[in-house]
């Protein structure tokens, strides 16, 4: 059967340009599709980020190998999966609430399995039972190994809880199957996270730090590559911070640049204070290194920074901004703000505003801050800054950050660009691909070919997408 996995896409809340899976309530209508197998069927639907889309493409490939189908429409799964994120509540919420939609299925399959797994199901532990009974598989991000099975006993009519943590566990040499365009595919690098800022609960439900060894790394690199793949995006809570043995992130870069027939190389999301001269100085100099860098902020406050302990000051993280831009010109950055963070202030809050305008980021995601239970925050200061300030606040975020983007999409009126052609347009009539900054391009419906590398002028905007006319002769 072909490969088949439900994942839900659209722009992040409050983003001002597409990047990575967010949650939508209610799946897209599909067709029917006739399982003829006695296997066990499951469907496999993601909320959160790359990180989850990847983690999908594992749990997919055990799961295959455990004996099971996949499956699109839920109705036909006797085994459905939500694999989540639980870094902010409303997600949190949101996943919960989707559980409950699915539960109407068991009307038909009354041994139907409704599992959660990944950050949430870490993050809620045997809370799950008080607040989702009808969920009655919990597996956490480092239990994938085994998920074939848990899925089994599951369905024998167990209550599985599988949340434990692994210091050692990065998956090493399991097959995946992808659900993503063939053309730009994630590649996880690093997993858990060692930071420990104050608001955030990664630590807590992806464990500690460590790094995939680099002859994983380059396996997982090169299987793409030989599937003709022509991007990878490499992946990690704090992706430049990685380090096996004595390789570094530099390192690490310069070895997958090496790898033939990837054309463009993307990591997601680096840490500000692990941005070493070496890292900058690789930019520079691979060319197949893309210039863009998504470079959370949070806050433009020293202040809030430090309350967050993000280990560095505002002043330091414009001069990382500047280095960038020096070393490699046109870089495109785009952000993380938090407004509403423990003891914010209107003047903390006016120099985030200040800091963008300052920066004038390409792109960013912005969110209010949400007490995690768990997290430092949570347990030691005061969530004191009222909703409806939270809110207004938001939304001049939001506010700026469109003009800056329009402009930043406005400036590149007239350039010429290299796209990566990715596919159609939801509406079928327009290409659609990225340029080098990450930038989203519309091309005419036959210009060119999913996969394929187009010189193209960049002819108008929409605020958030780019239109273009390819350059004559110019296909690759």
């Amino acid at each position: 059967m072909s490969s088949l996995v439900q994942i839900r896409r659209g722009p992040a809340p409050h983003a001002s340009s597409e990047r990575g899976p967010q949650p939508e309530l209610e799946p897209e209508p599909t067709a029917d599709i006739v399982v003829a197998t006695d296997a066990p069927r499951v469907y496999l639907e993601t909320f959160g980020c790359q990180m989850n889309e990847a983690d999908s493409a594992l749990i997919a490939g055990r799961l295959r190998e455990g004996g099971y189908v996949r499956v699109r429409d839920p109705a036909q799964a006797d085994v459905v999966l939500v694999n989540t994120c639980a870094i902010r509540e409303k997600a949190e919420d949101r996943v919960v609430g989707r559980t409950s939609q699915l539960l109407r299925h068991r009307a038909d399959n009354p041994g139907l399995v409704i599992g959660i797994t990944g950050c949430m199901a870490e993050h809620l532990k045997t809370r799950v039972a008080q607040r989702a009974p009808h969920i009655t598989l919990v597996a956490g991000p480092d239990s994938y190994r085994s998920i074939a099975a848990l899925c089994d006993r599951a369905r024998a009519g167990e209550r599985v809880i599988d949340v434990r943590l692994d210091k050692a566990e990065v998956y090493e040499g399991l097959a995946e199957e992808p659900d993503d365009d063939g053309i730009s595919g994630f590649v996880t690098i690093q997993r858990g996270c060692d930071k420990f800022c104050t608001f955030c609960v990664v630590p807590y439900t992806r464990g500690r730090e460590r790094g995939v060894p680099p002859r994983e790394v380059l396996r997982a690199v090169r299987a793409r590559a030989q599937a003709g793949y022509r991007e990878v995006v490499l992946l990690g809570q704090t992706v430049n911070s990685y380090r096996h043995e004595d390789v570094g992130f530099a390192e690490l870069l310069a070895a997958v640049h090496e790898v033939e027939g990837i054309e463009r190389i993307r990591f997601t999301s680096p840490y500000p204070v692990d941005f070493s001269p070496a890292l900058v100085d690789a930019m520079a100099r691979l060319p197949k290194v893309c210039p863009q860098v998504h470079l959370p902020a949070q806050s433009g406050c020293t202040a809030v920074l430090e309350r967050m302990r993000r280990g560095y000051t505002r002043d330091q993280f414009v001069a990382l901004v500047a280095r960038l831009r020096q070393a490699v010109p046109g870089i495109a950055l785009s952000t993380d703000l938090m407004v509403g963070f423990c003891g914010e202030t209107e003047d903390e809050h006016a120099q985030t505003l200040a800091l963008m305008d300052e920066v004038r980021f390409d792109s960013a995601f912005m969110f209010a801050y949400s007490d995690r239970g768990i997290t430092y925050a949570s347990k030691k200061m005061s969530d004191d800054v009222p909703e409806a300030v939270k809110k207004q606040r938001l939304q001049q975020v939001i506010e700026r950050q469109e003009q800056h983007t329009r402009a930043s999409h406005e400036a590149r009126v007239g350039t010429r660009q290299r796209v990566l052609v990715s596919g159609t347009s939801r509406r079928g009539d327009r290409l659609v691909g990225r340029t080098e900054s990450f930038h989203k391009v519309l091309l005419p419906l036959h210009a060119a070919a999913p996969g394929d590398l187009l010189d193209v002028t960049i002819t108008g905007s929409t605020g958030h997408s780019l239109w273009a006319e390819p350059a004559p002769s110019q296909r690759h």
